[in-house]
């Protein structure tokens, strides 16, 4: 197959994933609709290395990988996440549910190594997905690995349309509220949300560490440099750190990315103003559903009744660990639980549903502004704490408890 028909192809089922998920209003979630077109593929016509064959190899997806990574630390704001304290510890009190929850049905009902790459998936998103399935395949353990690909695609399923029933019941909560004259007004948190945004996505001067060259010198190339330099310090630092500790370059890109965006090194959401962004996931995307390469109908019989055991058993650990901190915190349990719900997708998809159900409550400015002040910063930054941060962590921890099958 012609490095351009491999491409074309692969675009043409992404496309038609983001067609779907747009017309469904992400009720059906377009990494469903790819990995189902991918396996078809698969299963098919397509050949094994298609993703290779158009120009992702593994090396070009780690690369994108650490560029992203970085990129994700330079959009934590340390003051946003502070004024945010609740949502952060209701976030965390779902991950420890999720965990709790996992791990007691696991060991009723599966092995070791099953429990150990499910855990990251269902805490968070892609990043955790790839380092779990990278680390089964390198254990010798192809289904497993697909398996941590599968859980990614399918969670959002279930984490979906249980986010919009509960904030739309939240939405409705709050209405009522304000109808009868009782709301607080607090658009404070949306005016920082929307101003971390906006500095986010225009056209930013220089980081303050290099205030004094000269604007129209911050090159695509210079912004690609310093992310790629965080990069090499994280694999170095990780690399120096081994016979002490071992810690997932990955996680540190993370961190540092962190303290790079605070120092003034790199400016918030470099990728993107560097033009990047978009092709960076477009290539990690590719990568994600090039582990789908391994999966025969057989093993995807295996693996959907632990599938379906190990996403109802995260999504009780959510609700009852949720409720109980959202209650002795004073946050109505259906905000609660769909703050940890963001776990099961992170971004952009909490801030697609929550502008949703926003749209499908109220038309009115006013109401939309009170909705918007409650829910949205709230969303944010529950999927940024648990799909951003917390699912990287227990990824980098947890793939080096991974035990290879045992050789006879």
């Amino acid at each position: 197959m012609p490095q351009m028909l491999a491409l074309v192809l692969l675009l043409i089922i992404l496309y038609f994933g983001d067609i779907v998920s747009t017309r469904t209003k992400a009720w059906i979630p377009s990494v469903f609709v790819c990995a189902v077109l991918f396996l078809v593929g698969y299963w098919t016509f397509f050949p094994p290395d298609i993703v290779a064959r158009a120009g992702i190899p593994t090396v070009v997806a780690v690369m994108f990988m650490y560029l992203l990574i970085v990129n994700m630390g330079t959009l934590l704001s340390v003051k946003e996440l502070l004024r945010q304290w609740k949502t952060i510890l209701i976030s965390l009190a779902g991950i420890v549910g999720i965990i709790t929850i996992t791990v007691f049905v696991g060991y009723l009902f599966f092995d070791y190594n099953t429990i150990i790459i499910a855990i990251p998936p269902l805490v968070g998103g892609i990043v955790s997905a790839i380092i779990m399935a990278n680390g089964a395949t390198e254990a010798g353990l192809p289904d497993l690995a697909v398996f941590a690909i599968i859980i990614y695609v399918m969670q959002g399923f279930v984490g979906y349309p249980l986010t919009s029933i509960m904030l739309k019941r939240e939405g409705r909560r709050i209405l009522k509220i304000y109808h009868e004259g009782n709301w607080n007004s607090n658009t404070n948190q949306r005016s920082k949300l929307d101003e971390q945004n906006s500095t986010s996505s225009d056209g930013n001067p220089m980081p303050s560490l290099f205030a004094k060259i000269p604007t129209q010198y911050n090159s695509s190339y210079f912004i690609f440099l310093r992310i790629a330099t965080v990069g090499l310090l994280a694999y170095f630092v990780s690399e120096v750190l081994k016979p002490i500790v071992t810690i997932n370059s990955f996680v540190l890109c993370l961190l540092f990315g962190v303290i790079a965006s605070s120092i003034g090194f790199l400016e918030r959401h470099p990728l993107k103003k560097a033009g990047g962004f978009g092709l960076a996931v477009m290539g990690l995307m590719l990568f994600v559903f090039d582990t789908l390469s391994r999966a025969t109908p057989e093993m995807l019989i295996h693996l959907i009744i632990p599938l379906i055991v190990f996403i109802l058993a995260a999504v009780v650990g959510m609700f009852i660990f949720s409720i109980i901190v959202g209650k002795l915190l004073k946050v109505s349990k259906e905000m609660a639980f769909s703050i940890a719900l963001t776990a099961l997708y992170g971004f952009p998809a909490d801030y697609i549903i929550t502008n949703e159900v926003i749209n499908s409550l109220t038309q009115d400015p006013k109401e939309r502004r009170v909705l918007t002040s409650h829910m949205l910063a709230s969303m944010l930054i529950g999927g940024f704490i648990s799909v951003t941060i917390v699912s990287v962590v227990l990824a980098g921890i947890m793939v080096n408890m991974i035990v290879g099958p045992l050789t006879h």
